[in-house]
């Protein structure tokens, strides 16, 4: 299979994968909220942040192991491949260990901290449940799917991720309609989930001759270590606005974040499956030294990313109270509607989208010790600001926290690039900026007339076409001055795509 046609299957079941795990996202929590109420809705939020915590014992080495990778990949050499799937598999094997004592450790003191809204064993019973999955990724699970990421086949593990997530959306809807247990739902997800890495360490086994016998002489991950920084910066913008929120504010806060978060978080996801396997790819273009090739590939993935981020994120941004109003309708245990916190929590998560075609080819470059300061900065940086301003603003402290965190890191890595991977002016980054700008302020200008008409989703569907409508068009008119080239090389494809169809 080519490069082209692995491309291809990776972005389609990338993009069907972010689709339905959008539209299931939405799902589960609306029952949760209706059936069980927004502190239990808080604790499942917060349960499942702490949860994510343990990703930090990773120390950044699955993004090192998969850089790894590309080489070995691309010319071959099974014995080279075998040796670092062999020191995978053993640091990820003490990974679930420290997992183990972590989730015993927050069987205990998290129901401490909840006692006033739930009792000490309805809260350890929940993280127990909710922690199964974690343990199946860690033994067996994330180093098959970083090997099939590195050799460009994503589109096996996102097949079985799309079976998985309809499979528990259904099983778990029809337990609560039952009258199940909050435990016994998460529990089933569990347990459903479970599937994903089986599936693929079967699939392993069948296509690639790896041999955990080999006795390894000398470390075959070079930069081991040098992923720690980067690892530790995703952890924290994932993680620090809920932990935050738990600790110096109330469930129903966790909830509310929670809620606007499900929304930009699968905004995110869509856009960043546009980017399933181009790490891939810029890492074999860059090992083999194809200079010219990577470059032209970098620049089309740069124009894409910033266009689809900020179109999604604008659009996003218009109709995310409308939604908010009509996903909590019925809901009265809490204040849903929080225009600022909207606008910043959008603002904040397009800037990380901006990020990933940066981000991406200091990865597949293998640029962790040469980046890691930066990543240092940002963790402090959002820590800091969240912890400070949580006590007066809420929820809108630690969306500022996030949103200056994640700023500093998109144009840090902008400046990187140009200086030590791909040499070129920064006026491409500056023009890009200037560009997003323009199309924010043209779309807002052009679509604040258009409200939501009733309380329902019809209603707000009607009022998505509209704003999307008149978003594509300002977006496309807008690009096709200042990225005529790139535009119409766009529409050409799908042209000729249509064409060739017919």
């Amino acid at each position: 299979m080519t490069r082209s046609q692995k491309i291809k299957l990776n972005t389609f079941f990338g993009l069907a994968n972010q689709l339905i795990t959008l539209v299931c996202g939405f799902i589960l929590p609306r029952f949760i909220l209706k059936y069980y109420g927004s502190e239990v809705n808080g604790l499942v939020s917060s349960i499942t942040q702490f949860l994510g915590l343990i990703t930090l014992c990773e120390l950044g080495l699955g993004s090192v192991v998969q850089s790894a990778l590309y080489k070995p990949l691309a010319i071959n050499d099974e014995v080279g491949v075998s040796k670092i799937m062999i020191s995978a598999r053993r640091f990820f094997n003490r990974i679930g260990i420290i997992m183990l004592v972590y989730v015993v450790v927050l069987m205990v003191v998290l129901p401490l901290k909840q006692l006033e809204s739930f009792d000490f064993l309805t809260t350890a019973l929940l993280v127990a449940s909710m922690s199964i999955t974690y343990f199946a990724q860690y033994f067996f699970g994330i180093k098959n799917h970083l090997l099939l990421n590195a050799d460009q086949k994503s589109y096996v593990q996102l097949i079985l991720q799309i079976v998985t997530v309809i499979l528990n959306t259904a099983v778990c809807v029809i337990l609560i309609v039952l009258g199940s247990s909050i435990q016994v739902v998460k529990l089933a997800t569990s347990v459903i989930f479970l599937l994903r890495p089986l599936g693929l360490m079967l699939y392993v086994r069948k296509n690639y001759k790896i041999d955990y016998t080999l006795t390894l002489t000398e470390e075959p991950i070079k930069q081991k270590w040098n992923g720690l920084a980067q690892h530790f910066a995703t952890v924290v913008l994932q993680n620090t606005d809920t932990v935050v929120l738990t600790v110096f504010s109330t469930l129903v806060n966790v909830s509310i974040y929670n809620v606007y978060h499900m929304v930009v978080i699968g905004v995110r996801h869509m856009v960043e499956s546009l980017t399933v396997g181009i790490q891939a790819l810029l890492g074999n273009l860059y090992a083999k030294d194809e200079k010219e090739e990577l470059e032209k590939t970098f620049n089309k993935t740069e124009w894409l990313m910033h266009t689809v981020a900020v179109l999604a994120f604008t659009v996003a941004g218009v109709l995310i109270i409308p939604f908010i109003r009509v996903y909590t309708d019925g809901i009265t245990d809490a204040n849903y509607i929080v225009p600022t916190f909207a606008v910043l929590i959008c603002v904040a998560t397009a800037s990380y989208c901006l990020r990933f075609p940066y981000h991406i080819m200091v990865k597949a470059a293998g640029h962790y010790k040469e980046t890691q300061l930066s990543a240092i900065i940002e963790m402090v940086i959002n820590i800091l600001l969240s912890i400070v301003l949580v006590f007066k603003l809420g929820l809108t402290g630690v969306a500022i926290g996030t949103l200056v965190a994640m700023t500093y890191r998109t144009i840090y890595y902008a400046l990187y690039l140009r200086k030590n991977i791909i040499n070129r002016p920064i006026k491409h980054f500056i023009k890009h900026m200037l560009v997003n700008i323009l199309t924010v302020g043209l779309i807002v200008l052009a679509t604040f007339w258009i409200k939501l008409g009733a309380v329902n989703y019809l209603s707000w569907f009607i009022m998505a076409i509209e704003v999307g409508v008149i978003a594509l068009a300002i977006t496309f008119v807008v690009n096709l001055i200042f990225y005529k080239d790139q535009t119409l090389s766009i529409f050409s494809s799908i042209k000729k795509k249509l064409i060739k169809k017919t």
